[in-house]
């Protein structure tokens, strides 16, 4: 059975900092690539960052570029956002997501091209 179980999330005053942690298990493909969706009330699901399996290569959005920074612990399975300097704009369900195809990693990112999601972990940020 595969899981996929986000934590991390929280409520913070802008400017602060939360680090969301997705550890994954029970996925029988190679999950090339890995990645963050957030969606916040009453708006679409939109890809936030990704990382490639192999070579770990990353990318943001615009919206989030030089705030978050995506990781991966291949020994724990584990991927992670470092999210900085966060502003109310971020207020959002956070899900972390898995890709059997590398090219998902690049944009625009789809959530159709994901194949397994976790339940989400709530982010708010304060003014």
């Amino acid at each position: 059975q595969v899981q996929l179980v986000e934590s991390g999330g929280g409520s913070v005053q802008a400017g602060g900092s939360l680090r969301l942690s997705c550890p994954v298990s029970g996925v029988t493909y190679s999950s090339n690539c890995m990645g963050w969706f957030r969606q916040a009330l009453g708006r679409e699901r939109e890809g936030v960052a990704t990382i490639t399996a192999v070579g770990g290569l990353t990318y943001y959005a615009e919206s989030v570029l030089g705030r978050f920074t995506i990781s991966h612990d291949n020994a724990k399975n584990t991927v992670y956002l470092q999210m900085d300097s966060l502003k109310p704009e971020d207020t959002a369900m956070y899900y972390c997501a898995t890709a059997r195809a590398a090219w998902a990693c690049a944009p625009p990112l789809r959530s159709g091209d994901y194949t397994d999601w976790g339940q989400g972990t709530q982010v708010t940020v304060s003014s």
